[in-house]
């Protein structure tokens, strides 16, 4: 077991002020969250792709706040200490800042998170605002916003031209100045990315696909490890394929039940010769 001391937003500003970068990985279950735990990775992230890497839907819209606090509560009982963000999901913000007030605070209160994220720019200032101002920290997203994709063209780079550059820089200063205490890019060209966490004041800056100059780097816990079979996104590293290898078990475990290899002798219990015969006594 790991005996690192509770990561807050305190410790994160330090790593940022050290030159340290910060680890974010997603986690959407108690087995992964208790494995990144041990490995002490900073941040954990209960994303709302969690529709698409354990529900199996094709985005993110159907996901309801009832799935992200039974993912976000697992995820809590197997990482302790990790700094815990909560994904809001589509329409648990958008429509009022009342109600991104009190779903943000279900996931404070009922699945004990450090954190909310919420997707959007300068039109979702006031809903950024309110919650801070609730006493609830909170994370901004820009860039490639999934909640967003069909407005935005597609899963495609966001920023490349000069024009919406500066709007996505622009965005990063309204949320800041919100209250927002860290920022996520997602596929948002490197340089943009430098200019604006150059230009944060007391505001984190990460990265997915967004390049290196951020205070610190997220990716999705099933590209990684090839656990997702759709695709695999561009920004992505392979770590290992541990799909692969669960396909293989898999297809042994099949085989030797076919076959009856197994079980084996060590993979069953059984009784005394004894209790035994006073059963077949009994029945």
């Amino acid at each position: 077991m790991t005996d690192r001391k509770k990561v807050t937003i305190s410790t994160l500003f330090k790593k940022a002020a050290q030159k340290e970068p910060i680890s974010w990985l997603t986690s959407y279950d108690y087995p992964t969250a208790y494995f990144q735990e041990q490995a002490e990775i900073d941040m954990l992230l209960v994303g709302d792709s969690l529709g698409m890497t354990m529900l199996g839907y094709d985005g993110t819209l159907p996901v309801t706040m009832e799935d992200m606090l039974r993912h976000t509560q697992a995820v809590r009982r197997g990482a302790p200490t990790a700094f815990l963000v909560g994904d809001m999901p589509y329409m648990s913000y958008q429509a009022s800042t009342e109600s991104a007030v009190l779903n943000a605070g279900r996931f404070m209160a009922e699945a004990s998170c450090d954190a909310i994220k919420l997707e959007g720019g300068h039109e979702m200032a006031d809903r950024m605002r309110a919650i801070v101002n609730a006493g609830i920290p909170a994370v901004g997203h820009l860039g490639l916003t999934p909640q967003s994709v069909a407005a935005l063209g597609g899963f495609k780079v966001q920023g490349r031209g000069a024009a919406r550059a500066k709007e996505i820089i622009d965005d990063a200063k309204a949320l800041e100045e919100a209250g927002a205490f860290c920022i996520l890019l997602e596929m948002v060209p490197d340089r943009v990315t430098k200019i604006i966490t150059e230009r944060a004041e007391n505001c984190l800056i990460m990265s997915l696909g967004s390049g290196p100059d951020a205070h610190g780097q997220l990716l999705i816990f099933h590209d990684m490890f090839g656990l997702y079979p759709k695709f695999t996104p561009k920004m992505a590293k392979v770590y290992g394929n541990a799909g692969e290898v669960l396909q293989k078990g898999l297809i042994q475990y099949n085989k030797e039940v076919k076959d009856q290899t197994f079980p084996k002798r060590e993979n069953w219990f059984t009784m005394s010769d004894e209790e035994h015969e006073e059963l077949l006594g009994l029945i």
